[in-house]
């Protein structure tokens, strides 16, 4: 006898739908609230939802091979292709045994001084716009981690292509439209998203061949270069059919800068807004930098495991504003989560969002409180509780990469720097590929005491 995951009650029902349209981080709360098992009907669409770490745990790790990435991200496969987000199988996993030198733990703490240099240059920049005018802090910091992005996986300067964090918001819009729909509008019918959405490709494009064409161009076979990029060009130019590896360079590139820069952005702009709003927090943060980064020296790669109170900080804004907000699945074949029957094709949802907030995981959850991560605490917390950057074999890659830079901005912004958030701005989380702010983050900027 099968047993389904109780559905929402029928009053219940169209207000959940509606969400779904128009918002759908409000729908995921709304489903929370109703169970940790929840099955929404959508005409012949059924959605799965599982919000407890052991559900998260089977679907993700355990029985990881039955579950392909889904609603959302299949969508957003009209830009980033069979890139390292999207694709799967054999493929995917060729493309990351490729990258995955490059992101090492020891080549990554190489990387420290470029992301400390980065981290300064951002400081300077928010220092000579101290005053009364606001400044879009979200936008200074996505201009930051594209610039660690280029100098650390690429090899490659990105400072003259500042256009692309707008191509892939046209994107990524076009991703969420495309799902609402789910798939049924033609690109070419001449809505606004679309057309933004084409001319947002056309822009990628032309900035993915001008990167390949000038790496290339600095690029031999044996010279020894470690970075990804250069590991995908290498890799391009081994294949047989070479139209093929031409496309996959492309599409592998485009993921590479989309998930390079957009979600250690969103992680900063939440944590700097966050310790705004917690001036406590604030003060505990600068008295570590200071104390660890004496003299207004850059951090190093020690300094990382020196600045204990500040990565908790990290962490904590990581849970309540995750990274990767959603993670979509669809079942390849027949599946049970936690006794409940999931069919093949079955598009199932697993949202770290919610789970992060789940009161009978986390106390007063809503609550900004770092201390959650003191290393005594997390010992007794399930693994599968708090999954900012995904987890099972698709782990995101790039984790200690983007630690690193959220916990150096972090400490070298507070230490010397005071940001406060401007009256009114409420910090609304847009759920696109990452949980990013409605309106950008404005801020003023003062000198620190």
């Amino acid at each position: 006898m099968s047993v389904h995951p109780p559905g929402p009650p029928v009053w219940r029902l169209p207000g959940l739908l509606r969400k779904f349209a128009v918002d759908r981080l409000g729908m995921m709360r709304d489903a929370a609230d109703l169970s940790d098992a929840v099955r929404v009907s959508m005409g012949p669409k059924k959605l799965y939802i599982f919000n407890r770490p052991d559900y998260a745990k089977h679907v993700l790790a355990d029985n990881a091979a039955n579950y392909h990435k889904g609603i959302g991200l299949v969508e957003s496969r009209k830009v980033l292709g069979d890139g390292l987000l999207t694709s799967e199988g054999e493929l995917w996993r060729a493309q990351r045994r490729n990258v995955q030198p490059a992101f090492k733990p020891g080549r990554i703490a190489a990387q420290a001084g470029a992301v400390a240099e980065e981290s300064a240059k951002l400081v300077e920049l928010l220092r000579r716009r101290a005053g009364d005018t606001p400044v879009d802090v979200l936008n200074e910091v996505t201009g930051l981690t594209l610039g660690v992005l280029g100098r650390t996986l690429m090899d490659t300067p990105l400072d003259g292509h500042g256009g692309i964090e707008h191509a892939f918001e046209a994107v990524q819009d076009q991703a969420m439209f495309d799902m609402v729909s789910q798939g049924l509008v033609p690109t070419w019918v001449p809505f606004g998203t679309q057309r933004r959405f084409r001319a947002a490709r056309r822009e990628l494009t032309r900035i993915v061949d001008e990167l390949v064409a000038d790496r290339s161009a600095r690029l031999t076979d044996g010279d020894g270069a470690d970075d990804a990029f250069a590991r995908m060009i290498l890799a391009a130019r081994a294949r047989e059919d070479a139209a093929l590896g031409r496309r996959l360079l492309q599409e592998e590139l485009v993921t590479l800068l989309l998930a390079g820069h957009e979600t250690t952005a969103s992680t900063l702009g939440w944590t700097l807004l966050l310790l705004a709003r917690h001036p406590h927090v604030r003060d505990l943060v600068r008295e570590e930098a200071r104390g660890v980064l004496a003299g207004g020296r850059l951090p190093d790669a020690e300094d990382l495991h020196k600045l204990t109170y500040t990565t908790q900080v990290v962490q904590e804004a990581m849970r309540l504003y995750p990274p990767v907000w959603i993670l979509p699945r669809i079942a390849q074949g027949p599946d049970q989560v936690g006794g409940f029957d999931v069919p093949a094709k079955a598009d199932v949802l697993v949202c770290p969002y919610t789970l992060h907030r789940h009161p009978d995981l986390w106390e007063d959850p809503e609550r900004f409180d770092p201390g959650r991560f003191d290393p005594a605490r997390v010992a007794h917390r399930h693994r599968y509780a708090y999954i900012p950057f995904g987890a099972g074999p698709r782990f995101c890659v790039g984790s200690n990469l983007g630690m690193m830079e959220a916990v150096f901005v972090t400490a070298l912004v507070t230490r010397d720097l005071d940001l406060a958030a401007v009256p009114g701005h409420p910090g609304v989380p847009e759920p696109m590929m990452s949980l990013r702010m409605r309106g950008g983050l404005p801020m003023t900027i003062r000198a620190a005491d």
